[in-house]
């Protein structure tokens, strides 16, 4: 089996769960309890990413100046600041970090 026949068959997977969506009644996606659910877990699996990809090189679990500056952008966005700002200060703190040699 290639890589190919792999992703092919992945994405015709994907694609009939994404039609068999629409066979759910209404009634059922539309709650309020539905509509939280969704929009916690894409939070959670978007935070979930964004941990891994910042303390994981390869196999192996790496603290860098990554880490710091994800500190720094959680923090910053949970006091609700613009995300530029954030932006900004997370590649800041990483950059400092890294220039000094306080972290690889």
């Amino acid at each position: 089996m290639s890589i190919w026949l792999g992703v092919i068959v992945a994405a015709l997977v994907v694609w009939a769960l994404k039609n068999l969506g629409y066979l759910i009644p209404q009634r059922l996606v539309q709650g309020p309890l539905i509509t939280r659910m969704a929009a916690l877990t894409t939070v959670a699996l978007l935070a979930s990413l964004v941990v891994t990809q910042a303390i994981q090189n390869d196999s192996a679990l790496v603290i860098d100046a990554r880490v710091p500056a994800v500190a720094v952008a959680g923090v910053l966005l949970a006091i609700k600041a613009p995300f530029w700002v954030v932006l900004v200060s997370a590649g800041v703190i990483a950059a400092g970090l890294r220039f000094f040699g306080v972290l690889p």
